[in-house]
């Protein structure tokens, strides 16, 4: 088909190519029960304080929950004092996360991946430690319950910070079509 200059000029197309591999995260689906009275779904089985269902050994010590407002970053950070897996799931509203694997001997050092994470259909993200991690809310907002086989310590945070750009400013730009 022969299209004019300026809109073939300006033409693009979607990219279908697989994302990227980041050794260590894992998106496992949750199941949510619907019916007219409401909702039900299970989050986590524990067994001893290990996670049940997860093809590595994951020991939650702590059980957090988060709010995002609409259209907020908050990016990026990692936990490079102690190791800090967590597993993410968004209860209500959406979030898109980020993740770029900067473990200096992970074979997938430097490869970054995102993840759209949303109330509607429930999902538990594993995000290994040394994987920076950062999120921007939806219209909605969010609502982040999240395990971590570690413990927040005030005196002692395990939370270093990137900029929120570090990785470039267009991870968090506005899809416009």
């Amino acid at each position: 088909m022969k299209l004019e200059e300026q809109a073939l000029a300006a033409l693009s197309y979607q990219n279908y190519t697989p994302p990227l591999e980041v050794e260590g995260v894992l998106l496992q689906p949750l199941r949510k029960h619907r019916s007219l009275e409401g909702a039900f779904m299970e989050h986590l089985r524990l067994s001893g304080g290990l996670v049940q269902g997860l093809p590595t050994p994951f020991e939650a010590r702590q059980i957090s929950v988060s709010w995002a407002a609409p259209g907020r970053v908050n990016a990026f950070h990692l936990h490079p004092r102690r190791t800090q897996d967590e597993l993410w799931c968004v209860l209500e509203g959406e979030l898109l996360v980020w993740l770029v694997d900067v473990r200096a001997d992970s074979a997938t050092q430097g490869h970054r991946r995102y993840f759209l994470l949303s109330g509607e259909a429930p999902a538990l993200l594993l995000i290994p430690s040394g994987v920076a991690h950062g999120y921007r809310a939806g219209h909605r907002g969010a609502v982040l319950l999240y395990a971590m086989n570690d413990q927040f310590n005030p005196a002692d945070p395990n939370e270093g910070r990137l900029p929120w750009d570090f990785f470039g400013a267009e991870l968090w730009a506005d899809d416009k079509g």
